[in-house]
């Protein structure tokens, strides 16, 4: 069944608070500084608001390196709470990337994933650091690549500097979430569109200064914030999958025929392979594929490998 999810995704440039700003006032203005921000797409109703990497650290020129250790263990977790209040009133998640301190005094550069009732339903911590978040600013490496289960799907995380990181891809890639949220200071690139297209997965990026993004897992841009505008909204549709035409393809017109509008077949050029999405209520994509004995993607190309590995077919 077709299963609509509203994404905004919010970049801004750092808010700029001068040194000599008293710690509680600097908490003050960034709170007013997100609600503002926020303002922005909570109309659109979303149910998911992705919010840029160290998304509560004031702006590093006015900003010395002891005073900001200061104003993270002063402000504590006054911002996430504020944060979880907004996702409780409009019942929606919201990510909130933050560099946090640990109860052993050391820090993580995380990304709390706060739920419709305003709880922290898991934390993601950067795997794949630049050098400097350790040397200079302590920082420990994450571990776990964990999988949230929310209510409209699978989500996964990645922030800023993972993206140049097979290893952390790869998992994803076996662990197919519907949607790849990316916190970040680092816009990425191509690397946006093949996380996406190599994990079959929605991808939600929020750079801070630079274009936001709403990737499909056909690696195609389905929404891009603008030089006028920090953020955007969208709408995708989770029950999808990704099909190789070889095969699948003759099948296609018949899909159509019978089911017409309440079936979208995408076919964006050259891959090979289209997304198919159930646009109707009483419809999914499983049955569709069922029905039709369709092969994913995947399974695809994994029997094309078992089928290459058989005794005698590889040259000698």
């Amino acid at each position: 069944m077709a299963k609509y999810i509203t994404i905004s995704c919010l970049g801004p440039r750092p808010l700029v608070i001068e040194a000599d700003t008293p710690a509680q006032e600097s908490v003050e203005r960034m709170i007013q500084h997100w609600q503002n921000q926020m303002n922005q797409v909570l109309p659109d109703r979303p149910d998911l608001i992705v919010l840029h990497e160290a998304c509560d650290r004031p702006d590093l020129g006015r900003y010395p390196q002891d005073q900001k250790l200061a104003y993270y263990r002063f402000r504590k977790n006054q911002i996430r709470d504020f944060l979880a209040g907004v996702a409780k009133q409009h019942r929606c998640y919201i990510t909130y990337p933050a560099h946090i301190e640990a109860a052993d005094g050391s820090w993580r550069n995380a990304m709390q994933l706060i739920d419709r009732e305003g709880q922290v339903m898991g934390v993601y911590h950067k795997n794949h650091l630049v050098p400097d978040e350790y040397n200079k600013n302590h920082i420990l490496y994450g571990k776990e690549a964990p999988i949230f289960e929310c209510d409209f799907g699978r989500v996964a995380a990645a922030i800023c500097f993972d993206l140049n990181f097979d290893e952390l891809r790869q998992q994803y890639a076996k662990a197919k979430p519907d949607l790849i949220v990316f916190p970040s200071m680092y816009h990425g690139g191509i690397m946006q569109n093949y996380w996406a297209y190599s994990c079959r997965s929605y991808f939600a990026g929020s750079i801070s200064g630079l274009p936001c993004t709403v990737i499909t897992p056909l690696g195609e841009v389905a929404a891009q914030s603008t030089n006028y505008y920090s953020f955007i909204s969208t709408k995708v549709n989770l029950d999808y999958a990704v099909i190789h035409i070889d095969e699948n393809g003759a099948h296609f017109l018949k899909i159509k025929q019978k089911y017409g509008t309440k079936v979208k077949i995408h076919d964006p050029g050259f891959l090979g392979c289209v997304l198919l999405t159930s646009e109707s209520d009483d419809l999914n994509v499983k049955d569709i594929i069922a029905e039709f004995g369709l092969e994913l993607m995947d399974d695809y190309f994994r029997r094309a490998e078992e089928s290459r590995c058989m005794p005698g077919r590889i040259e000698l």
